[in-house]
């Protein structure tokens, strides 16, 4: 399972399980999604228990199969202890913004892991920022940190437009996460890769001014 450890495995096999049981009862799926007036009432067990529920198979097997190639990155340079961190303040962090953009919008709901997994990537992009990507539709494989980047200005576009069903919100929070605990975990970056720090650095900066200025 290329060479999965037992932390990811554990990761993906509660991902998977909790899902199925959501896929077969509704009432555990309403009780334990993302939801802002819920959560604003006081369960806020929500803004965990979310990241692991998914809208069906498709949705599910995406953010595990993007797991299944990153987290190993992560895991071989921080250990199965430091990954797990990683993930679940991603989680948290996807979680955390999603509260705040969306704070007027009682009704406003997400599930998914992909807070999570986004962090997850994007930490390794932080790790290994020059590895090669490959993207669908693109003949040539990109660099890591490219693609970092503009995931994470389309989500802000994502985010602005509120464009397909779809929690850019929670993708840019974990990626956020993800940033912020590798750099927490091995601050000598800032000054071995200065340069990928603060270009990866970009994208969150021009959200922040964007709601500054209340752009979005």
């Amino acid at each position: 399972m290329n060479n999965l450890d037992i932390a990811t495995i554990v990761v993906i096999a509660a991902n998977i399980l909790v899902s199925l049981k959501g896929f077969n009862d509704t009432a555990f799926f309403e009780r334990y999604k993302f939801g802002i007036g819920q959560i604003q009432a006081g369960q806020k067990d929500r803004m965990l228990t979310s990241g692991f529920l998914h809208v069906d198979i498709a949705h599910l097997f995406f953010n595990m199969f993007t797991l299944y190639f990153f987290a190993p990155v992560v895991v071989n340079w921080f250990g199965s202890g430091k990954f797990i961190a990683v993930y679940f303040i991603s989680l948290l962090a996807g979680s955390l913004l999603a509260m705040f953009f969306h704070k007027n919008e009682p009704h406003y709901s997400a599930v998914g892991a992909s807070g999570a997994v986004t962090g997850v990537l994007y930490a390794a992009i932080l790790l290994q920022p020059n590895m090669q990507l490959g993207i669908m539709f693109i003949p040539l494989p990109v660099p890591a940190y490219v693609f970092g980047i503009g995931y994470l200005l389309y989500s802000i576009y994502g985010m602005k437009s509120r464009m397909g069903n779809i929690g850019h919100t929670a993708h840019f929070g974990g990626a956020i996460g993800g940033y912020a605990s590798t750099l927490l975990f091995m601050p000598e970056l800032l000054v071995n890769e200065p340069l990928m720090v603060g270009l990866l650095a970009l994208p969150i900066i021009i959200l922040l001014i964007m709601a500054k200025l209340g752009k979005i």
